[in-house]
């Protein structure tokens, strides 16, 4: 062979690895791309299933929360309830108590009245004894037991109302009669007939009296 054709089969062989080089490096670009591409779909394919479970926890929070919410206001509307009922079981135990404070009031009354003409039938039987037997021991213990009595009374809050020498007043005097009384002022009570009693701060009866004109 002579020198040219040893440059030109030498020429050839240098195009034929330049034209394979090329050719590789075209396939390991396509095949980078795709590599490329895979790794991009792989990547959106991931954030979007991410999305889709962060979406889902948040939609599972906001029912938490909503559920949450009906519960507490249920809560709040049976807090209510309760109390509205305590608050009116209260009034009713007070209102009940009033009511059997004013029934015992009234059956004490009743039965104050009805004793109190058995104090002044004593009254009028120790008021009738002669001077020269009150020693005798029959009286004493009428006395005695006419005491008792009346303790008895005062130990359950009754008690006489004040009248001769008072001025009158119609809460507490009942004035049936008027008199001449130079000792004494117009409208003060000068004569006390039958004697009235007092339960705590209730008139039982009135004191029945005369006043000077």
């Amino acid at each position: 062979m002579t020198e040219e054709q040893n440059k030109d089969i030498d020429m050839e062989q240098e195009n034929v690895e330049t034209e394979e080089t090329e050719e590789t490096k075209e396939t390991a670009d396509t095949e980078t791309e795709e590599h490329v591409e895979e790794t991009s779909e792989s990547e959106g394919a991931e954030a979007s299933e991410e999305s889709s479970e962060d979406g889902e926890e948040k939609k599972g929070f906001f029912k938490k929360k909503e559920k949450k919410s009906k519960q507490d206001e249920k809560i709040e509307e049976l807090t209510d309830r309760v109390k509205r009922q305590m608050a009116e079981f209260d009034n009713f135990r007070k209102r009940t108590e009033k009511e059997k404070t004013q029934m015992f009031e009234v059956g004490a009354k009743s039965v104050i009245e009805k004793i109190l003409p058995v104090v002044d039938n004593f009254e009028r039987g120790l008021a009738a004894v002669p001077e020269e037997q009150k020693e005798d021991a029959f009286v004493q213990g009428m006395e005695k037991i006419y005491k008792q009595l009346m303790t008895e009374l005062e130990s359950l809050e009754v008690k006489p109302i004040e009248a001769v020498g008072t001025e009158f007043d119609p809460e507490f005097h009942n004035a049936v009669m008027q008199v001449e009384n130079e000792e004494l002022e117009s409208g003060m009570v000068a004569q006390e007939l039958q004697k009235g009693y007092m339960y705590r701060d209730t008139v039982v009866r009135h004191s029945m009296v005369a006043v000077v004109q």
